[in-house]
């Protein structure tokens, strides 16, 4: 078999994104403008099946001082859908970046200074009377506490009062609560929500949905969420980040019975799964910047869908370019640069460098090693001032050197 095509962007492409000192994983301020590359190459693979986890997608930040760069692209919209404890906590947590990012604040007014930040500001956000934005986003849980403590939060008043669907009794940690007694009881109430949301978008994409596997709200109102979803939108686009649960950093007995049976139905239901790990996350940094860590990645990963770009800039064509087969469809996510708050000094930025860490297992937001599998497919995201040729020299390398692993 030859070496594949890689496909890549043209020329120089600048952009400009500013920083602030990273905590722990690399948090950004206000992008004054924002372009993003985006590499996908695909690896030959043996005719017998694979012994791995299907594709990876990897995501990688750089931040420095550019022009703009406009780039003109479609507008399509994403419902963002967050649900349990966990979805919700790590959902406003990314409210809070690609706000920071779009120049958005905490009451919805926009305060930016590139007319970039609102170029595809309503894939996420629909934009309400006197120039406020506020959140394509649904709020859902079985209990009201991590309501009331996302309503308390930064950007807490930003989101509609409507769209918060919550019950009183919780699911306990247990799915079957969450999939077919309490979540089927509220799930009609949550579709009301989000047909209405669905309605005014002109151009629906697909759906966001943030929850975990390991809890009972998360994991089986989730799944049955997502399983209606399809029923009512089958051709549209169903994107999920997942953090799953492990036996090293376990609280709950009964969390591999709820992955289990959540998986089997994000594997029939759902086009693309990110897939986050409690075990490597807590490898890479404290408890208190988990959340950091996964809204960074998430902001990474989607930057794509909300800046000008040039490939993978909707849902459908992320995943025309990375799914070999539709079941496959659980990406291992990568994120560069990961650098402690002592040691940002001391380390060059360079694409050679983020190119290095982003196949850097350590750098993997789940605990699989992926030097012991196959890559099937690859993307490999690109944010800040680089040279496209740079980018398309250090792919090129990295075919190279994996191509006698597939």
């Amino acid at each position: 078999m030859g070496n594949p095509s890689l496909k890549t962007k043209h020329p120089t492409v600048p952009s400009l994104c500013s920083s602030h000192p990273p905590q722990i994983s690399l948090l950004h301020s206000p992008p004054d403008t924002e372009q993003t590359v985006t590499s996908r190459f695909k690896f030959p693979v043996q005719t017998q099946p694979p012994s791995l986890y299907l594709p990876i997608t990897v995501a990688f930040l750089n931040t420095e001082e550019k022009k703009s760069f406009r780039v003109e692209a479609g507008k399509k919209e994403i419902l963002h859908i967050q649900g349990g404890q966990c979805g919700n906590q790590i959902g406003a947590k990314f409210w809070e970046v690609i706000c920071d990012e779009h120049g958005i604040d905490h009451t919805g007014k926009y305060s930016g200074d590139s007319d970039l930040q609102l170029e595809r500001v309503n894939v996420y956000y629909n934009e309400a009377s006197g120039g406020r934005y506020v959140p394509r986003a649904v709020l859902m849980d079985l209990e009201p506490g991590t309501m009331d403590s996302v309503r308390s939060g930064p950007f807490g008043q930003i989101f509609r009062p409507d769209n918060f669907v919550f019950g009183q009794s919780g699911a306990g940690n247990n799915w079957a609560k969450g999939h077919y007694t309490e979540g089927a009881e509220l799930i009609d109430s949550v579709l009301d929500v989000v047909r209405k949301e669905a309605e005014n978008c002109d151009c629906l994409q697909g759906f966001q949905v943030c929850h975990s596997l390991g809890g009972g709200t998360g994991s089986g109102m989730g799944t049955l969420l997502i399983s209606k979803i399809r029923e009512e939108y089958p051709d549209r686009m169903m994107l999920t980040f997942s953090v799953f649960p492990s036996p090293k950093v376990s609280d709950t007995v009964v969390e591999p019975y709820n992955a289990t049976l959540s998986v089997h139905q994000l594997v029939e239901n759902a086009d693309e799964c990110m897939v986050l790990d409690n075990e490597a996350l807590y490898d890479i940094c404290f408890l208190g910047d988990l959340n950091h860590l996964i809204s960074a990645t998430m902001s990474g990963v989607t930057c794509c869908l909300r800046f000008p770009g040039q490939l993978n800039s909707d849902l459908r064509k992320l995943a025309v370019n990375l799914i070999p087969f539709p079941r496959l469809h659980f990406f291992m996510v990568g994120f560069a640069p990961l650098t402690s708050r002592g040691s940002q000094q001391y380390r060059a930025l360079t694409v050679p460098e983020l190119t290095q860490q982003m196949w850097d297992a350590k750098n993997m937001m789940c605990a699989a090693d992926p030097r012991h599998g196959r890559y099937l497919t690859a993307s490999a995201m690109f944010r800040g001032k680089m040279s496209t040729k740079e980018v398309d020299e250090q792919m090129i390398n990295v075919q190279k050197e994996f191509i006698l692993l597939c």
